[in-house]
């Protein structure tokens, strides 16, 4: 039997079940459907944390107190021996040659109130170096003015969400806003910056680290944020950072220094299990579909008992017999599972549109994945059915026995 007449013939026998056949087939596109999607939501999670490290730039270090052993993972706060101050910030960028700027940070809620109009935001003490790390631009007024970091000017600049929020249809440049007990003067706003990890940067209010640090009623820092000249010295100058704040902190190494490829490389491994994870579990109900399609060819081979004597009676062989069976579930395993990968991909879409900040995109070894595993569950599932129409007795099969 040629392949395309054992095409043929499979296909008409299929067409003749229609309804059996469609529910198989929709069974083994659900499950390939759900592989898609799922394998979709975790590259894309995996895209959308890269994207946004990438966003903070490629040469930074970030400097948190307290020390761990493993990395990747931030240490319990205040479990350091020693803070970390806005000395120790300026004893880096002096001393380490490979560090270019150096940006204290220190992060507090406090309330901030304009007039009658008042809420609840974050507010970040830095230095005026955080403008050029983060690529911030001020197209309203300017940003923080250099100066002495232990003390600073009362001044602040707002996010643009907040220009908008708390100074609406006005020009907030010169007026007056107070953060928590403190009185500041508004110097600048912030162009749109959207979200990072998380924090929608439009609604964050910049002040000088001094005042940052009186606001949250510390002495220690939150994070340094380090900016070194090259990427490739990352190593070396992530080494010597932590020789300054030994020697600063009495010859303890009390705090981390963590590189932007270790966090990434963290989130990657373990983004990556999640994938694999979502992908097992979506590609149990393909088991399912594949007991649905054995169940369809059970049903065929005794309701085609003639049909099979028949053609056993004109010299089709045992193995001509199983190859034709197997040629019917793999023929409804691979058009079910095409229709899943565009069942995945419709779906991957759908959730792009309602999340277009979210870069959901199939990986194409879980698309081919998804396609072989679907045709081998069509003819592992396939097998027992083939098997048990090529053991027919001829005569038996003639008479309807």
């Amino acid at each position: 039997m040629k392949a395309g007449d054992l095409l043929r013939f499979a296909a008409g026998a299929l067409s003749g079940h229609r309804l059996r056949a469609g529910l198989s087939l929709l069974g083994v596109a659900i499950g390939v459907g759900s592989v898609i999607l799922l394998t979709s939501l975790g590259e894309g999670a995996r895209r959308y944390v890269t994207g946004e490290f990438e966003v903070l730039g490629s040469n930074l270090l970030i400097v948190i107190p307290g020390k761990i052993e493993t990395s990747g993972a931030p240490p319990i706060f205040g479990s350091s021996t020693n803070d970390l101050t806005v000395e120790d910030a300026e004893a880096v960028e002096r001393r380490v040659p490979l560090v270019r700027r150096v940006v204290p940070l220190v992060v507090v809620l406090a309330k901030a109130q304009a007039g009658s109009l008042e809420r609840d935001v974050v507010v970040a003490g830095v230095s005026p170096a955080m403008k050029p790390v983060r690529k911030i631009a001020v197209p309203l007024g300017q940003y923080l003015p250099e100066g002495d970091l232990d003390r600073g000017a009362r001044v602040a600049v707002l996010g643009a969400k907040l220009r908008d929020e708390l100074f609406p249809g006005q020009n907030p440049l010169g007026a007056a806003i107070r953060l928590g007990d403190e009185r500041f003067r508004v110097i600048g706003v912030m162009g749109q910056r959207g979200t990072s990890l998380g924090e929608n940067l439009d609604e964050v209010i910049h002040v000088p680290v001094a005042h940052g640090l009186k606001l949250a009623n510390r002495r220690g820092l939150f994070r340094l944020l380090i900016e070194i000249t090259s990427h490739e010295d990352t190593e070396a100058a992530k080494q010597q950072v932590l020789a300054v704040l030994k020697e600063r902190h009495g010859g303890v190494e009390d705090v981390t220094v963590l590189t932007q490829d270790a966090v990434l490389s963290t989130f990657n491994r373990i983004l990556a299990i999640l994938t694999a994870a979502l992908a097992g579990i979506a590609a149990i109900s393909l088991s399912v579909a594949g007991i649905g399609i054995m169940n369809v060819m059970l049903v065929s081979v005794s309701e085609r008992t003639r049909e099979i004597g028949l053609l056993k009676a004109l010299g089709v062989t045992r193995r001509q017999v199983v190859v034709v069976f197997l040629a019917e579930a793999a023929i409804l395993s691979t058009i079910g599972g095409l229709v899943g990968v565009a069942l995945g991909f419709a779906l991957g879409r759908a959730v792009r549109l309602v999340y277009p900040a979210f870069p959901v995109a199939a990986p194409g070894w879980a698309v081919a994945a998804a396609i072989g595993v679907s045709v081998a569950v069509g003819l592992v599932f396939g097998v027992l059915p083939a098997r048990r129409a090529a053991r027919l007795d001829p005569v038996a099969a003639l008479a309807g026995r």
